[in-house]
């Protein structure tokens, strides 16, 4: 039997059941989602190379045209600072033009790729100072760690791929690289755009595919981590709907609230109807609150004797009618008008209570 609840309590704390929302939202709260930083490095550098082939030549020809005007213009002005500081600022704008719209599109593609992975989330979790990552045990365990095996494995793999697409490239452009040398310096200098153009899209096309399976795997690795026991959600539930016996005294402070209020509305009433001694409903008929008369209270066994006793208190009239006491408490609630199968009866009642009072 002490084994048989040992395993129990074993299988009971086994991370085995998928994390429940409000685990995920906390999480995320501290940062920790799914992400691979190789496809945002991926998606920058296709992008970004995806631009340069389209304006690559453009831009080379501006590039040209800069260097070979302001190279002149060095040439024919001496060499003071008065003279120089206007040609190296004039440079350095004109170059910050050209890279502008590289700059621009690595931006916005590595933005998207981000939000790609975990959508807009903000979080100081993962920056904030701790002393534990001071820890030269705690830091030596994640070196050799798990983790870091499948990372370096990664890395090599990421490495070993990569540089098998651009060697790949390169020995096929080896014809064109061989004949620079009879080109003349701009026409050469334009062989070799075109060809890291072409390494970079192969490069990072490969790049994005392996990216893209540590996508996967980044996000099974996460799924995994915040797995939860049985007992993990039996607790965030407990902790989500309070403790039962909190709930519980809660409960019946609400219930000793709402009596409270419904014997305060006891002495307005017109009529109880009692059973005489297990049900008590107390009515009031106002024409302005509608044509029917409402409960105003209603109660079985103590709840009945209580109603009978600050009604009694207060002089209201109380009159037995067994089925009718037990019917209107079945079939009427608290501040609601009466049920229309029985207006005739509690018509004939308030008739009598109205007439014994002198009303009518």
């Amino acid at each position: 039997m002490k084994q048989l609840q040992l395993d129990l309590q074993y299988f009971s704390g086994e991370k085995t059941e998928k994390a429940t929302p409000k685990k995920r939202e906390d999480a995320r709260k501290k940062g920790q989602t799914a992400k691979s930083q190789d496809l945002n490095t991926a998606i920058v550098l296709l992008a970004v190379f995806f631009l340069l082939m389209i304006t690559g030549p453009s831009m080379l020809e501006k590039m040209m045209f800069l260097f070979t005007e302001y190279l002149r213009d060095f040439s024919t002005v001496s060499l003071e600072a008065e003279n120089i500081q206007p040609l190296f600022v004039g440079v350095i704008t004109e170059l910050a033009k050209l890279l502008a719209p590289v700059l621009g599109v690595a931006l916005i593609a590595g933005a998207a790729a981000n939000y790609f992975q975990v959508g807009v989330m903000f979080s100081t979790e993962a920056i904030q100072f701790k002393l534990e990552k001071l820890n030269p045990i705690s830091g030596f365990k994640r070196i050799v760690s798990m983790r870091a095996i499948v990372e370096l494995l990664k890395s090599i793999l990421k490495i070993a791929i990569v540089g098998l697409v651009t060697f790949l490239v390169i020995w096929n452009k080896l014809p064109e690289i061989m004949l620079l040398s009879q080109k003349t310096a701009g026409a050469a200098l334009s062989t070799l755009a075109k060809i890291t153009i072409t390494v970079g899209l192969f490069a990072s096309g490969a790049l994005l595919f392996l990216s893209l399976l540590d996508y996967m795997y980044q996000k099974f690795d996460f799924e995994k981590s915040i797995r939860m026991s049985k007992q993990d959600i039996k607790d965030e539930y407990k902790n989500i709907e309070g403790d039962p016996l909190i709930k519980s005294k809660i409960k019946q402070r609400q219930r000793e609230m709402a009596m409270q209020r419904m014997m305060q509305e006891v002495p307005k009433a017109d009529v109880v109807i009692t059973n005489p001694t297990h049900y008590a409903i107390a009515l009031k008929y106002d024409e302005e609150k509608g044509d029917a008369p409402y409960v105003v209270a209603k109660g079985v066994d103590f709840m009945a004797q209580k109603i009978k006793s600050v009604a009694g208190e207060h002089d209201i009239v109380m009159v037995e009618n067994r089925p009718l006491a037990r019917a209107l408490h079945d079939g009427s609630e608290i501040g609601q008008a009466i049920p229309e199968e029985f207006f005739k009866a509690v018509a004939e009642i308030l008739a009598y209570v109205y007439k014994l009072k002198g009303k009518i």
